[in-house]
């Protein structure tokens, strides 16, 4: 029985490699598909890059609840109810750390709760797990804005537009923050 047990548990870690290996070529030919991709496309690869995001990386009941409390968390926040989307997302935070996009909905949360120095931390976990989160760079344009810390703003576009370079809010904020910090050294 022990033998069979630990047989079992090396299958389930080697097809749990497996799966993470696919998951990150995955994102790896998607990314590098969106870098080269012209506005229309680009829309279409970052969808798919979003619905990995937003799926757990484990296949397993464990993997499946956290997406399900994740997509939960979610509707949460788009009806702005922000604290029960608050909670969902800390709860999946304990449970798993390791995973990038409960920490990115967590910082939304926390942005619009108004809590600009809260949600930089998380978004700072996030782009420890995936420094290539376009939408944490996004996210943290926006704080670093209401920190006042404009020069940060725009070194968040800049990394964005490395990753995605047809997105919108980047080509939009860069030059209304140079306006902004040029018109208060003025």
């Amino acid at each position: 029985m022990k033998k069979l047990l630990g047989t079992i548990a090396i299958l389930l870690l080697f097809l749990s490699n497996v799966n993470a290996n696919e998951r990150e070529n995955k994102l790896n030919s998607l990314f590098k598909q969106l870098k080269n991709s012209e506005a229309s496309s680009a829309v279409k690869i970052e969808n798919k890059i979003w619905k990995i995001w937003s799926t757990h990386p484990s296949n397993n009941d464990k993997g499946l609840n956290l997406t399900k409390l994740l997509a939960q968390g979610s509707f949460l926040m788009s009806g702005k109810e922000l604290n029960k989307a608050y909670e969902i997302f800390s709860q999946i935070i304990l449970t798993d750390p390791n995973w990038s996009e409960a920490w990115n909905k967590r910082a939304t949360v926390l942005y619009l709760l108004g809590r600009y120095e809260q949600s930089q931390k998380d978004i700072d976990e996030v782009l420890k797990l995936e420094k290539r989160h376009f939408g944490a760079l996004s996210g943290q344009g926006l704080v670093q804005i209401e920190l006042k810390n404009y020069e940060k703003a725009i070194s968040s576009y800049i990394e964005v537009q490395k990753i995605y370079p047809s997105m919108q809010s980047p080509k939009i904020m860069i030059p209304r923050l140079k306006k902004l910090i040029k018109g208060q050294s003025v």
